[in-house]
This record gives C-alpha cells, sequence and structure tokens, in this order.
C-alpha cells in the first residue's frame, strides 16, 4: 500500500497486477477534495444528467449516481485531465497513451440501506480487454460502517465476468444468461476467497482492474455522507465490442467491432509517454 501521496512504485504495480486492486494514498490535495466534493454535492442537488438511484422507500436513505459528470462540470474536467489521476492509470496499467472513457459518482446518504449489488465493471461496458483501469477517489471518509468498497483479491485472474447489476436494477443491463456473482461480504462464494478493504480519507484512491470482482454494503452512518468519484481510463489492451446489455457512450468510437477504439473524439488521449499529461500543454 502506498503512503506516499500518490506516487505510484513498483510494489504498487505488482499488488495490482497480483490482486486486481491497490489503495493509494493521498493522491489529491485538500484543495482537489474540497472542489469536488462541492461539485458532488451540486450534481446530486441539480437532477440533472444521466443519473441513477436505488428504489428506496421514505427512512431507508438515498443511493446517487450521475455519469459523465466532467463534460457538464469543470471541476470534474480538470481533475479527469490535470491532475495525478491519468499518470496513475499509465503507471498501472503499463502504458504508453492513456484514453479517457467515462467518469461516475456514487453518494450514499446517511442512514442508506441500499448496498452496491456484488459485480465486476467489464460486463457493464462495451469494450473487452485488461488495460481498463476504475480510479475510485474518496471525497468524505470511508470505512466499512460508511460503505467502503470491498474486492476479492485475485478475481480479475478468474476471467469471468458476472452480471451486471445497477442499484436500481435495470433489467436493461441485466443478461439473464450470466451468472449473479456471489454477495462475498456476506460469506457467499468461495470460503478460501481474500476480501480486501480499507479505511480512507478524501483524497486516497482505489484502483481496480475491470474483472475485479467488487461491492459495498448500505452507509449505516447516521452523520456521514459518503461519497466517491470513479474515473476510467483506457489503456492498449482494449477492443471495441458494442454487445448488448452493456452502457451507452456518449459517443461510440468509429472503429469496427475488434478494433482497439483510437477515436479521439469519443476516447480522448489525455496522458501519453513523452509528453505527460496533455491537459497541461493545452493550456
Amino acid at each position: 500500500m502506498n503512503e506516499n501521496h500518490g506516487i505510484v512504485g513498483e510494489q504498487d504495480v505488482a499488488d495490482f497486477e497480483r490482486d486486481g486492486v491497490v489503495c493509494l494514498r493521498g493522491v489529491l490535495d485538500a484543495e482537489w477534495c474540497e472542489s469536488l466534493r462541492d461539485a458532488a454535492l451540486a450534481a446530486m442537488a441539480s437532477g440533472q444528467g444521466r443519473t441513477r438511484e436505488a428504489k428506496l422507500k421514505p427512512g431507508e436513505g438515498r443511493f446517487y449516481s450521475s455519469v459523465y459528470l466532467s463534460d457538464a462540470d469543470a471541476r470534474f474536467a480538470r481533475a479527469r485531465d490535470a491532475s495525478a489521476l491519468p499518470q496513475i492509470a499509465a503507471r498501472l496499467m503499463r502504458a504508453e497513451r492513456v484514453r479517457f472513457f467515462y467518469d461516475q459518482l456514487f453518494i450514499k446518504a446517511p442512514g442508506t440501506v441500499a448496498p452496491t449489488p456484488w459485480h465486476n465493471d467489464l460486463p457493464f461496458w462495451p469494450f473487452l480487454g485488461n488495460d481498463l483501469v476504475s480510479i475510485w477517489v474518496a471525497l468524505s471518509p470511508v470505512n466499512a460502517a460508511t460503505s467502503g468498497v470491498q474486492y476479492v483479491a485475485g478475481s480479475h485472474r478468474w476471467n469471468k465476468m458476472f452480471r451486471a447489476i445497477t442499484p436500481d436494477y435495470d433489467p436493461r443491463f441485466m443478461d439473464e444468461s450470466m451468472e449473479v456473482c456471489p454477495d462475498y461480504g456476506a460469506g457467499e462464494g468461495d470460503p478460501s476467497a481474500r476480501v480486501l478493504s480499507w479505511d480512507m480519507q478524501p483524497g486516497d484512491v482505489l484502483c481496480h482492474h475491470p474483472l475485479t470482482v467488487h461491492g459495498a454494503a448500505g452507509n449505516a452512518s447516521a452523520t456521514t455522507t459518503r461519497i466517491g468519484w470513479s474515473i476510467r481510463y483506457l489503456g492498449a489492451d482494449v477492443r471495441w465490442d458494442p454487445r448488448p446489455h452493456t452502457m451507452t457512450l456518449r459517443r461510440d468510437p468509429q472503429v469496427a467491432p475488434g478494433a482497439y477504439p483510437a477515436d479521439d473524439e469519443a476516447l480522448p488521449v489525455v496522458w501519453e509517454r513523452g509528453r505527460g499529461l496533455l491537459a497541461e500543454q493545452a493550456a
């Protein structure tokens, strides 16, 4: 586990490749976190954008999600392109070039009973391959009580995709031919599975592989709103696969199925070896 303020060491890369997930500490400073937390709460209050909410009864809290935040708010766009996040993605994927895929916000109000159903990410996405990394940024204190994310170590090497399940159980994503992921947080599945989780502070990040199995309980805190912002980047081993039951992109890459999605409009390059953060050059 890295304790050096976002610096990704070789041990972090090895942990990521072995476990399919790694926690990095202090990646974003207090100024970044305050700006993004304000943006997150403003997004939820606005009700605008591509939002999704768990279907809960009065008194059961609120589980809010939205995608493509950085298209609507410059604070998210700046962090997407000009923070340490793209370079972290490049290091973990050992990539020469990193493209932005999409970003997503997850907010659970105090007392929210809704879990994050156990799943892996690739079934949701119209891609195949290994070089897609999710970087989940804590914008509030996170622990087991406040819906800390849990991961099954090494599950990315099972080469298995489970049925996609959204917080509101949207049937459009639920391919009935696929196996439902066991609830490893409740002790289901392989009893020898090693489940990982971390207490986090704002600015800490979790980085995981697209096939790593993960989930989270509800937010049992009576006072803490749990806020997580997840940003997805692509590396080299990615193929366009617009199959059924996957998310709709803001713009499909103009490539043939099975091809690398080299479309700078749909999936812009944000970091490249030898050139660094491309947002800095455009500023």
